[in-house]
């Protein structure tokens, strides 16, 4: 009876350490198995799902700060497939491969004033191998957009600005009373020219503009907004966007954003605007001569436009270079809505900033 009670256990033991290795697998092996799974599952959630990216420069303040690190939703507007062929988790791509792709359906689409991720249009690349920017989406498809004075006018009325939208004010004091930069600062605002030709000018939002309105020192506060007659062409040669339109990034004249399924005619004085839509991000070749336009070898003068395009501008408008400058954001350019800070690092004190950590973006 003990000979085979030892026999017993001899064999419960075995039967133990096989459950705790199956199949004989080392412990190494189960280690790379899991690693392998979670780099998987990682990959999948990045390319499906969500993304997440750092705020490099400051043309989103007040509302993201450089050094901000978000999350963005690509289910949001709809995931698109894989466009190209990269080497994971990183930004190398093959260069001029382009995949057969598609966009899932979104639960929500593009509303005014989303912060949103796309892809750089202008860049001679496969779409989803261009830089990744992040802006505002201020201009809706089929949208009459101007600006006047700084001002965004949509569809006739003044737009509804975020809270965090800054740009150039001209401060002036009382008598020789000089603005203190340490003061401004405190105040969340930055001085840009200190010199008093005229006022002294500062980067701020209208509230930060209210609030030092009541500074004994200051008389009063204008917008700081370039007259019409200084030409993009003179600011900004190297864009063509800009190049033909009259005004400047303070004075827009009015543009209606390209939808799908918008009929337009083309002539001599319109085509800077539709020019990279029909070309560029829609791959037709054209040959124009003044009034007369060649499209893919027939002659005709309307083109149909075959995607929805939006108009996109940083909230620190006057630090950012965007739809002002290069044109619309094409639809297949999306990349998803930004939705999540999830840590914040300012570099200037080498500090967290605590307060910004899992703040939704607005």
């Amino acid at each position: 009876m003990k000979a085979k009670t030892r026999t017993s256990s001899r064999r419960q033991e075995r039967d133990k350490n096989r459950t705790a290795t199956p199949g004989g697998k080392s412990a190494v092996r189960e280690w790379f198995e899991a690693l392998l799974y979670a780099g998987i599952a990682a990959l999948i959630l990045k390319a499906l799902f969500f993304d997440a990216f750092r705020i490099p420069t400051p043309s989103m303040e007040d509302s993201l700060l450089t050094g901000d690190f978000l999350i963005v939703s690509k289910l949001h507007y709809g995931t698109r497939t894989p466009m190209s062929i990269s080497l994971p988790f990183t930004e190398i791509h093959i260069p001029d491969v382009t995949l057969p792709w598609f966009r899932f359906p979104g639960f929500t689409s593009i509303k005014r004033n989303d912060v949103f991720v796309f892809n750089y249009p202008i860049e001679d690349k496969v779409i989803s191998a261009k830089t990744h920017y992040i802006k505002r989406a201020v201009g809706m498809p089929g949208d009459t957009l101007q600006i006047v004075d700084k001002k965004l006018i949509v569809n006739g009325v003044e737009s509804d600005e975020a809270p965090g939208i800054q740009y150039f004010h001209e401060v002036f004091t009382t008598g020789q009373a000089r603005l203190s930069p340490a003061k401004v600062l405190e105040a969340g605002g930055q001085m840009i020219d200190n010199s008093q030709r005229g006022g002294f000018i500062v980067n701020m939002t209208d509230a930060e503009a209210a609030e030092m309105l009541t500074w004994p020192e200051v008389e009063r506060i204008e917008t700081s907004a370039r007259p019409t007659e200084e030409s993009f062409f003179k600011q900004y040669s190297g864009f063509f966007f800009s190049k033909p339109m009259d005004g400047n990034v303070d004075q827009f004249g009015a543009v209606v954003i390209p939808f799908e399924g918008q009929v337009v005619t083309l002539t001599a004085a319109n085509w800077h605007v539709y020019k990279d839509v029909i070309t560029r991000y829609e791959g037709n070749e054209v040959m124009q001569n003044g009034n007369t336009f060649v499209i893919n070898g027939e002659t005709t003068n309307t083109y149909t436009i075959k995607q929805d395009y939006y108009f996109a501008m940083g909230d620190n408008r006057d630090n950012s270079e965007d739809s002002r400058f290069w044109g619309f954001v094409p639809n297949d350019h999306v990349v998803g809505k930004a939705v999540l800070l999830y840590f914040s690092w300012d570099a200037e004190r080498n500090l967290p900033r605590f307060g910004r950590i899992f703040n939704l973006i607005r």
